[in-house]
């Protein structure tokens, strides 16, 4: 008898032991992820522009998709995106295709979704940022030239007529892409949709035995002497960070969505997070089983199956 009850109590304090632990390691990862501070080493950038920021402010904001029509892979990883954010944030994202012009989109409070395969199109990148200059008065330096550095690339800029987001992402060139290519496309697709509507940065982790925990985080990798069209550059990239949406993912998506700071940047948001960590997590755990949005998470929080 004595000794069930040791054992019993033993494993009481596993448990709670085990529950402190994973508290403080999204405490912590959500510390790195939303701490995000302003880059100032865009020469000629108007500095006075006041900047607020917090991950709910696009919630409900329409996804103005313009270059190529989404490939039907691209369709799938967004529609669920835009469904999952739907169920979290209480609020629809319209979208539609507005042509080969960002123009066309709009001044409201859209995100703009510029899709490629091939080489990038960095004409009509540098075009669209000119167009978005002119509109939100962003501050940015004139008839500048902008490239890609990557193939999915999301830079969000505050002007004095609002905020204004613009993603572009490389898409598959071809009618049936293969596995790798699949789930590569789907990687970053989803990466970028995340991080634009939650306001999540980078997380490096330099211990490539480390298992993830978020898609936020990546392990540094140097591939600038791979095509992006090669496999071997999907491949590197694909076993950088997790397939899809983690549970730490979807479990920051209901914070941002339920918090009262006024910008989650603070450390009240961090505050928040730690005390309502049990709420939260039950949430996630019901949002990760959901099949509607099985097409974007990663329940195992794993590399992707290449």
């Amino acid at each position: 008898m004595m000794r069930v009850l040791i054992i019993g109590l033993l494993a009481g304090l596993f448990t709670v032991t085990s529950v402190a632990a994973d508290r403080a390691a999204y405490v912590d990862l959500a510390r790195k992820g939303w701490n995000y501070q302003l880059r100032t080493t865009m020469l000629g950038r108007d500095m006075s522009i006041p900047i607020h920021i917090h991950g709910r402010d696009l919630a409900g904001a329409s996804l103005c998709v313009v270059g190529e029509k989404p490939h039907p892979k691209s369709l799938e990883t967004i529609d669920a995106f835009r469904a999952l954010s739907r169920h979290v944030f209480g609020k629809p994202i319209p979208m539609r295709y507005a042509g080969y012009d960002a123009s066309g989109c709009g001044s409201g409070r859209t995100v703009i979704l510029r899709l490629y395969s091939g080489h990038p199109p960095n004409q009509a990148l540098s075009a669209d940022l000119g167009w978005m200059n002119q509109i939100y008065q962003l501050g940015l330096p004139r008839e500048r030239f902008y490239t890609a550095s990557s193939p999915a690339m999301a830079q969000t800029f505050f002007g004095r007529r609002g905020r204004a987001t613009h993603i572009m992402v490389k898409q598959p060139a071809m009618n049936n892409p293969g596995r790798l290519e699949r789930a590569f496309y789907k990687s970053i697709l989803v990466e970028e949709l995340f991080q634009s509507f939650t306001f999540g940065m980078d997380i490096l982790i330099f211990d490539r035995a480390a298992p993830f925990q978020s898609k936020l985080q990546e392990t540094p990798l140097n591939v600038q002497r791979f095509a992006w069209e090669s496999r071997d550059f999907m491949r590197a990239l694909l076993a950088s960070n997790p397939g899809g949406l983690c549970a730490f993912d979807v479990f920051m998506m209901h914070a941002v969505a339920q918090t009262q700071v006024d910008q989650t940047i603070e450390p009240g948001f961090i505050e928040y997070i730690d005390r309502e960590y049990e709420t939260l997590l039950a949430q996630a755990t019901a949002t990760m089983t959901d099949d509607r949005f099985s097409a974007i998470v990663e329940p195992l929080c794993l590399r992707a199956p290449i």
